[in-house]
């Protein structure tokens, strides 16, 4: 799959806005932190992935009833979905100046019945962008940083009519943006969350 930027200017994949606020202090303490004894930008994107792959819960799989969508308030309460942590890890990212995007994919949903939008990131690295999932391991999912061949989450099934979605947006999906700011719960979000986009 040929992924396509919904912008052609490359710095707009490095911006701040009021999600992915990546001059908020514990954003920028974080990212300090991930620096520490990482010896390039290729050993801090895999840093930063890692960290919030490993140290942000998914809601769901924690059971946490909260909604966060603020790529500062995941890393302070630590908990979000998958769209959440792919804003924590993009103001991570793009804080120490690599380009990341915003991309997703139409899954099942977990309990069978139709579709629901997936989170994920694009980092570019050498010209080229990669795909990576850092919405959390559990049984079954065993996704890593990889520039090397994707690693995601969830691969799709084109029998069941999952599908990834080529483009690369520099901002957040707006339907996936107003379906977390609007949910008062994870269970409410559930209901509510994009099915296409």
């Amino acid at each position: 799959m040929e992924l396509i930027q919904n912008t052609p200017d490359l710095s707009a994949y490095l911006a701040a806005d009021e999600v992915i606020d990546h001059h908020h202090p514990l954003v920028r303490e974080t990212a300090a932190r991930l620096t520490e004894g990482v010896a390039d930008s290729y050993d801090y994107a895999r840093a930063a992935y890692e960290f919030v792959r490993d140290t942000v819960p998914h809601s769901q799989d924690a059971g946490d009833p909260r909604v966060t969508w603020r790529a500062s308030d995941v890393l302070e309460l630590r908990t979000g979905i998958c769209h959440a942590k792919a804003h924590a890890l993009a103001a991570l990212l793009r804080a120490e100046d690599i380009p990341t995007a915003f991309c997703y994919q139409s899954l099942l949903h977990d309990d069978g019945g139709g579709h629901v939008v997936h989170g994920l990131v694009a980092v570019r690295f050498n010209g080229a962008w990669h795909r990576q999932d850092c919405r959390g391991n559990k049984p079954g999912v065993d996704a890593r940083f990889s520039l090397d061949g994707e690693r995601l989450a969830f691969p799709v099934d084109p029998q069941s009519n999952e599908m990834d979605y080529p483009v690369l947006y520099a901002e957040p999906h707006p339907v996936v943006l107003r379906a977390l700011k609007a949910a008062p719960d994870r269970p409410h979000l559930w209901k509510t969350l994009p099915t296409a986009l």
